[in-house]
């Protein structure tokens, strides 16, 4: 039998604005200490935000010792409704996602495999990934604002191509080689035809 536990605890805090995934850790236990740590640690990334928490009614998140931290912290709380995932949708969607497509599919044997695998597909979905739900841009960049930025250069390249298949269906037919080639043969080739044709006669 493996010395290590069969399985883990991983904690994200997802941005609900974004998606972005601000801060994450897997460890072999999640009491309530270890989710004051972890979220301490999201929140030194970002020490002007005053976030509003949103979890499940885990023993964890309705101990009395994590509520006095979020009140110190300056944040709020908001526990969703008990048996009732959906109201925390957006965390259970990325938890969904990544172990259909990270988790499960790779099977880690190991703590440290499993935040190797963990961290690169966050790495990947943070800032690479296209997310349908927030226009099809990296939640990076809805994060930083640019989301417009790129909205704009799509609408642009879309405007240039369509501008370009309405020229070439405005262009004459002459101003086509290949079709004017085949309206104007070229003279020594129809001689060639009739010099072959006399020849069979």
């Amino acid at each position: 039998m493996p010395d290590e536990p069969l399985f883990y605890y991983l904690c994200s805090l997802l941005d609900g604005c974004s998606r972005f995934i601000v801060h994450w850790e897997i460890r072999e236990q999640m009491t309530e200490q270890d989710v004051e740590s972890i979220v301490q640690r999201a929140k030194e990334q970002y020490p002007q935000a005053r976030p509003r928490i949103i979890s499940d009614n885990g023993p964890q998140f309705i101990a009395k010792d994590f509520k006095e931290f979020i009140r110190l912290s300056g944040m709020t709380h908001v526990r969703t409704s008990p048996y009732y995932p959906q109201s925390n949708g957006k965390l259970e969607r990325f938890h969904a996602t990544i172990k259909g497509e990270c988790i499960r599919p790779g099977v880690p044997l190991s703590l440290d495999e499993a935040r190797t695998m963990v961290e690169k597909f966050i790495a990947h979905y943070n800032n690479v990934r296209l997310h349908s739900a927030i226009g099809y841009v990296a939640p990076v960049d809805k994060l930083n604002g640019r989301e417009q930025e790129i909205f704009k250069e799509r609408d642009r390249k879309l405007e240039e191509a369509r501008e370009l298949r309405k020229k070439k269906r405005l262009r004459p037919p002459s101003a086509n080689p290949m079709l004017s080639q085949q309206n104007n043969p070229d003279p020594s080739e129809s001689l060639l035809q009739t010099a072959r044709l006399s020849s069979s006669n």
